[in-house]
């Protein structure tokens, strides 16, 4: 199994940057791509940012441009970096890993951090 853990969220106002960190342990090998869900106040979760194991990323597209992923392999760590922060993107964000080397699968979830983008 894959423990994961977050780390980086608060409140920042809108226009500013938080960076996300996730720490993974345990069955680390089982792991082909990481990825960043969230999930805000009566909205469904959904999927905000993937990195495969070789570095190719994918953004959903009110993130693109704003945010970042990217990961250190050797220390088993992934982050998101979040510039030019909007009200909309306050939500819990929680990390995840995928077994799959195809379809992105959240098979591993974090606790989650809380993300709020106020004035």
């Amino acid at each position: 199994q894959v423990q994961l853990v977050e780390s980086g969220g608060g409140l920042v106002q809108p226009g500013g940057s938080l960076r996300l960190s996730c720490a993974a342990s345990g069955s680390i090998s089982s792991i082909n791509a990481m990825g960043w869900y969230r999930q805000a106040p009566g909205k469904q979760r959904e999927l905000v940012a993937t990195i495969s194991n070789g570095g190719s990323a994918w953004y959903t597209g009110s993130a693109r441009g704003r945010f970042t992923v990217s990961r250190h392999n050797a220390e088993n760590t992934v982050y998101l970096q979040m510039n030019t922060l909007k009200p909309e993107d306050t939500a819990v964000y929680y990390c995840t890993a995928s077994y799959s080397s195809t379809l992105y699968t959240p098979n591993a979830w974090g606790q989650g951090t809380q993300v709020t983008v106020s004035a």
